[in-house]
């Protein structure tokens, strides 16, 4: 499974307007329907914010990775913003994030949904790339980054 496949400008937000993470993720999942990569958006917002429930997906360092599965998708999603303002993930370091990277995986592929999360996770340890990240000031300048950082 290759993210590039994945990744695209239209679902790219620099910057989210929220300034709370039920709201940066709601814009996200607005960012795919407008794409019209999903059909069913509030479906899709409640699973990802009742995943959110259960355990943050700020993983640290200013990185947050909501993600879900729902059977309403044939093919792995994926949307990313930069909010305005920080936001609070109640993430382990206690870090407000920075960016937020949305994925929604159909509900029978374990397996790409996974590798996706690894693969941005492997991604964003490298301080240079994720504090270049950090330091967008545009969609487009976002996906570049990201869109060189996965062809590596």
């Amino acid at each position: 499974m290759n993210l590039l496949d994945h990744l695209q400008l239209d679902t790219t937000r620099v910057f989210l307007e929220s300034t709370d993470r039920q709201g940066a993720i709601g814009e996200l999942v607005d960012a795919l329907a407008s794409a019209g990569s999903i059909d069913d958006a509030d479906t899709i917002k409640q699973l990802v914010w009742e995943r959110e429930l259960q355990r943050t997906t700020g993983i640290g360092e200013g990185l947050a990775i909501p993600h879900g599965r729902c059977d309403k998708l044939s093919d792995l999603v994926m949307a990313m913003g930069r909010p305005n303002t920080p936001i609070d993930f109640s993430s382990p370091d206690k870090r407000p994030v920075e960016l937020v990277i949305l994925l929604v995986s159909p509900s029978d592929n374990t397996a790409d949904h996974i590798q996706a999360l690894g693969r941005i996770s492997r991604l964003m340890v490298d301080r240079t790339f994720r504090e270049s990240a950090y330091a967008t000031e545009t969609p487009q300048a976002l996906f570049d980054h990201f869109h060189s950082g996965l062809s590596e």
